[in-house]
């Protein structure tokens, strides 16, 4: 196996891992949809951290202007969702 491939195979892992640690309520519909919209972005601006899960969700927040509108929107509602939960505690 290359190293490329292992690099994208722990990114992929990372950002399954990073969407389900940060949703509310875990749900493999929004983890797949996290990892289709976002790992492109992640390895394009955040490569460099894999296979830190928690650095990589760190670099994606932090370069968020640069990243694509999909993965951008995933990031939103994963935010708003967030917010919600904590007001309803």
């Amino acid at each position: 196996m290359t190293f490329h491939r292992t690099s994208r195979i722990a990114l992929f892992i990372a950002i399954a891992s990073a969407a389900t640690a940060l949703s509310v309520r875990p749900d493999p519909a929004f983890s797949s949809e996290a990892q289709q919209m976002c790992t492109g972005d992640a390895l394009r601006l955040c490569g460099h951290e894999v296979p830190n899960v928690q650095r990589i969700t760190a670099c994606m927040v932090r370069n968020r202007a640069q990243v694509s509108p999909g993965c951008r929107a995933v990031m939103d509602r994963e935010h708003a969702a967030r917010r919600r939960a904590a007001t309803d505690e």
